[in-house]
């Protein structure tokens, strides 16, 4: 079982372009998944949004990126944050209820629409984190 640390992008519809342009740099496999196909946009003109987009080389390396809904704010610089995913919820759950102490929970961690856990907070310290576990 594996729990990997990579850094989350996030965009103002310019996601798709800016993951493609990764990958044609760093090559590897990239997956897309639109908010449309979720029913996650609250505005049907945001249904071809980037909900969640993975870049993974054959080196080892993960991006993660999306768009942001035009309901949330976005300030360059505050566009990143730290992704801690895999599938052993057990440890996930450690290292949320360690993390968040202090913090700020926005999403709490628990099972999704896209049948995942997920979580999101950011620690006392400032940071964005999003935590991702397997489905239960």
């Amino acid at each position: 079982m594996a729990i990997h640390l990579n850094p989350y992008l996030n965009f103002r519809d310019s996601a798709r372009e800016a993951m493609g342009f990764y990958q044609s740099v760093l090559g590897g496999e990239l997956s897309v998944m639109t908010l449309g196909e979720f029913q996650m946009a609250d505005d049907p003109a945001e249904a071809d949004k980037v909900m969640h987009a993975q870049l993974e080389t054959p080196t080892g390396l993960i991006l993660q990126g999306a768009d942001v809904p035009n309901s949330m704010g976005l300030t360059p610089g505050d566009n990143v944050s730290v992704s801690l995913h895999g599938d052993d919820n057990t440890e996930l759950q450690r290292y949320w209820d360690g993390l968040t102490a202090g913090g700020t929970i926005i999403v709490p961690f628990e099972v999704a629409p896209w049948g995942d856990r997920f979580g999101m907070f950011v620690d006392r310290f400032g940071i964005n984190w999003l935590v991702n576990g397997a489905p239960e």
